[in-house]
């Protein structure tokens, strides 16, 4: 009996360290809601910090990294492995695709498969970030 609580516990425990990813997944759900007139408001104020930015396709990079740190943190140790790296830019990927179609349902704003490319690279630039073995070190101690 103690072992199957024992089994309980770990298995909410996995449950829970995904929920950065979901929340994360919200953001963006949330960003990709804004009409291309918001955006296109905003843009000017990024502009003047970031003096030559022309859109905000760099978010996607950003975004995807960010969302493949955040797998990496629910799968843990196990995601040091090839196949799971894999496996979190595919996730990203297939989310980048979900995004894009929920987009081209908002005002202004269309899907566009180069943006489910940006949010591939930006996650697949966290794999190959968090496989420096001295980074891998330091992630897997601030997150055990």
């Amino acid at each position: 009996m103690g072992t199957r609580n024992g089994k309980q516990a770990t298995d909410k425990l996995r449950i829970i360290r995904f929920i950065p990813a979901i929340v994360w997944m919200a953001v963006i759900f949330a960003l990709s809601s804004r009409t291309g007139d918001e955006l296109n408001t905003v843009l000017p104020l990024f502009q003047k910090l970031f003096p030559g930015m022309t859109d905000f396709n760099w978010g996607h990079f950003i975004a995807y990294f960010l969302l493949a740190a955040a797998f990496d943190y629910g799968f843990g140790a196990r995601a040091d492995r090839f196949v799971m790296k894999l496996v979190l830019i595919l996730l990203c990927g297939i989310y980048g695709v979900t995004d894009e179609i929920h987009q081209s349902y908002v005002g202004g704003r269309m899907m566009d498969m180069m943006d489910v490319r940006n949010d591939m690279i930006g996650a697949a630039i966290w794999t190959i970030m968090i496989s420096i073995p001295f980074v891998r070190k330091k992630w897997r101690r601030w997150t055990a």
